[in-house]
């Protein structure tokens, strides 16, 4: 079965295991449904590998949803009350919040402007569904953050800030990637 598009009438059906795909060491990304589908928001399912952080970022106009199907992923979606450049595993909220262990079943909604990160800090792999709205600047990110990541070396984070900065997102804290080194684990809830 392939992805079918039944008309203006109809739905899409993407089957598991299709999409464009999008591969490199750090991350593998599926597009699911993209801007070409729906005005509404672009879906991707991403599997995260081991050692790999996003780094806290937030967006101006985006919101996102996160919805984690499998494995462990440490995560923050809150304003700390300090912004720290190097790590966001400290961070704390005014009310408290603190980053937490994510495990299958967990959501994430990330409005606009509101910092979020996400990280793998276990042996094995993660997988998710993440939407961003509106397509379709996420999927065109991806296409070019996977170019960055895939040139081989260590990453090149000012290629990587001026990329985000092209796509609304502020960088707080930088992207790593430590294959197959998981990182200090963030206590659960």
């Amino acid at each position: 079965m392939t992805a079918t598009a039944i008309g203006r009438a109809g739905g899409l059906i993407v089957p598991p295991g299709h999409g464009r795909t999008l591969t490199t060491a750090a991350q593998h990304v599926t597009f699911k449904v993209t801007g070409e589908h729906t005005p509404t928001a672009s879906t991707f399912e991403v599997l995260v590998p081991p050692g790999f952080d996003v780094g806290a970022h937030a967006h101006g106009h985006s919101e996102e949803l996160f919805y984690l199907l499998e494995g462990e992923l440490d995560v923050l979606a809150f304003e700390p009350l300090v912004r720290t450049r190097d790590s966001w595993r400290e961070w704390e909220s005014a009310s408290g919040q603190r980053a937490v262990r994510a495990t299958a079943g967990t959501l994430i909604l990330v409005p606009p402007g509101c910092p979020h990160a996400f990280a793998n800090p276990t042996g094995e792999p993660a997988r998710m569904l993440f939407q961003a709205s509106p397509p379709p600047d996420h999927e065109r990110y991806f296409e070019q953050l996977m170019e960055i990541l895939g040139s081989g070396g260590p990453v090149d984070h000012e290629a990587v800030e001026r990329l985000r900065v092209r796509y609304d997102i502020d960088q707080i804290t930088p992207l790593r990637h430590d294959a197959g080194r998981p990182q200090e684990a963030v206590p659960a809830p």
